[in-house]
């Protein structure tokens, strides 16, 4: 007697399998992060104008964006060269700004949890754009192709942006007459706005602006930066003071606490 072959049941109508679904999902993830890594790689001429404008010949400039590659430093460095400061004042502004990439490691350490044999290739690219875009995902599977497909993507582009843009800094004129260099804190900004969901989210957000912003024009470059990173603290010593509990501080009421 033949025995019966085992077939799986059927799928509805218009349902998807889970590989299906996980491919999409790829996909999804891809997409973005080639969006995020062409916008933002473009900025990279604002920078090469901008450093040859400085001073800096087109191999310093290209050897910055390979070898330092966080942008928002690189252009505090050459800007500060440019109002003619030393080349140590204008190396520790960039240091303080670049700081942040170690806090952004330090998280993605955790979520990515990545092979040593490729972290310190991974820190490299640990910037504003690749953190952003690995924070929202859902799992760490859609976190690493985000963090890797962007940094990819905008480590070349950037770097073969910058040495046209030092190449063509006459041609391409004054860099804020393209307006590319604020392509990467607006792309930032969008990726983030989405995940403000609570009121203390986006009161950390808001004093975090309005720190950064108003000491931008009395601090060196890069402290404005750090200090608006006292906001999440302020916000939340404020909350407590005030008498809120830890549910409040995370942004839930406490009838979802599942107390009695």
């Amino acid at each position: 007697m033949e025995r019966a072959q085992e077939t799986a049941p059927p799928r509805p109508p218009g349902s998807q399998s889970p590989q299906d679904a996980e491919a999409r999902g790829d996909a999804a993830v891809v997409r973005d992060a080639l969006g995020v890594g062409v916008a933002v790689g473009l900025s990279g001429f604002a920078f090469g104008v901008t450093a040859a404008g400085a001073g800096l010949s087109v191999w310093q400039a290209c050897a910055l964006s390979l070898l330092v590659f966080t942008g928002a430093s690189q252009f505090a460095l050459v800007g500060a060269l440019a109002g003619g400061a030393g080349p140590f004042a204008a190396a520790a502004g960039a240091l303080f700004l670049g700081v942040r990439n170690t806090f952004y490691g330090l998280r993605l350490s955790q979520l990515l949890r990545l092979p040593r044999a490729v972290r310190p290739l991974a820190a490299h690219w640990v910037i504003d754009e690749t953190t952003a875009v690995s924070l929202t995902r859902k799992d760490r599977r859609g976190a690493r192709i985000g963090f890797t497909v962007t940094g990819a993507t905008l480590y070349a582009l950037w770097n073969l942006t910058t040495w046209a843009g030092a190449l063509g800094a006459r041609a391409l004129g004054e860099t804020s007459a393209w307006g590319l260099d604020a392509a990467g804190p607006a792309v930032f900004l969008a990726l983030l706005a989405p995940m403000l969901r609570t009121g203390t989210e986006r009161a950390v957000a808001g004093l975090a602006v309005a720190l950064g912003l108003g000491l931008l024009p009395v601090l060196p470059a890069g402290v404005p930066v750090l200090a608006a990173a006292l906001a999440a603290p302020a916000v939340l010593g404020f909350r407590a003071v005030r008498g809120h509990g830890p549910e409040a501080v995370r942004g839930r009421g406490p009838e979802e606490g599942g107390g009695a």
